[in-house]
C-alpha cells in the first residue's frame, strides 16, 4: 500500500530523458520544505492504493518509461517494492529523490535521479552526500540553481565527485523557474567550461508553471 498524490501520462520535462513520453507516479509526503517547491500539493494530498492498482493505472497508458517522484518517494517503505515489480515487468523506471535519504535500498536496475539541494532551497544541510558513493554509472545528479551562491555550491560538489573518481553522467544544472535568468546560468557554465547538462523544465515551457498533472 502506498499513498499516491497523482498518476499521469506526460512528456518527461527534466533529466537526460527529457522529451520522452513517461508515466509519472507522484507519491504523497516530503521531509523537506524547499523555498521554491512547485509540488506543495503533494505534502499531504493523496489516496491509499494497493501496488497492484498502481500498476494497473500505469500500464493503462501503454508507456514503457515510468518515473516515481514526489514529494519524497523514499519516505514510504513500499516504494522499493513498487519499483522492483515495475522493473520485473520490463519497464524502464526512474526514481527522483531529494537527496536527503539513503538510496541503497533501491534496485540497481532503476535509474536514480539525485536532487542535491543548494543553499537557496533552505535545505542544503539535509543532503546525504554519502549517496554520491551509492550511485551507479547510469544514475544522474541534479542541481536546481537559483543564485550565484547555488552555482558555486554545485561546482564544489562536482569537484568532490571528480576527486573521488566518480563515474556518472554529466550533472544536470537547472535554473530555478522565475528566480534566475537561464541565459545567466548558461554564461556561467560556458565561462567555467563545465561538463554539465543545462536543462530547462520542458513541461513548464509547454504547459506553464501552474498546471498540475503534466
Amino acid at each position: 500500500m502506498l499513498k499516491v498524490n497523482e498518476i499521469f501520462y506526460s512528456i518527461q520535462g527534466e533529466s537526460s530523458y527529457a522529451g520522452r513520453p513517461c508515466v509519472f507516479v507522484r507519491l504523497t509526503g516530503c521531509n523537506l520544505r524547499c523555498s521554491y517547491c512547485d509540488t506543495r500539493y503533494a505534502y499531504e494530498e493523496g489516496e491509499d492504493l494497493e501496488i497492484g492498482e498502481i500498476i494497473n493505472r500505469i500500464t493503462s497508458h501503454r508507456c514503457m518509461l515510468v518515473e516515481i517522484t514526489g514529494g519524497e518517494p523514499l519516505m514510504q517503505k513500499d516504494t522499493p517494492l513498487l519499483i522492483q515489480k515495475l522493473l520485473d515487468m520490463g519497464l524502464e523506471v526512474l526514481l527522483e529523490t531529494n537527496g536527503s535519504m539513503d538510496i541503497s535500498a533501491i534496485d540497481d536496475r532503476c535509474v536514480k535521479i539525485l536532487d542535491i539541494k543548494c543553499p537557496s532551497s533552505g535545505e542544503a544541510k539535509k543532503n546525504d552526500l554519502e549517496n554520491l558513493k551509492r550511485l551507479q554509472p547510469k544514475d544522474e545528479i541534479k542541481f536546481a540553481i537559483g543564485s550565484r551562491e547555488d552555482y558555486d555550491y554545485a561546482k564544489n560538489i562536482l569537484s568532490f565527485i571528480n576527486r573521488a573518481g566518480g563515474n556518472i553522467k554529466p550533472p544536470l544544472f537547472s535554473p530555478v523557474y522565475g528566480k534566475i535568468n537561464p541565459e545567466l546560468l548558461a554564461q556561467w557554465i560556458l565561462a567555467d567550461h563545465l561538463d554539465v547538462r543545462m536543462q530547462i523544465q520542458l513541461h513548464k515551457v509547454i504547459w506553464g508553471s501552474e498546471t498540475r498533472g503534466v
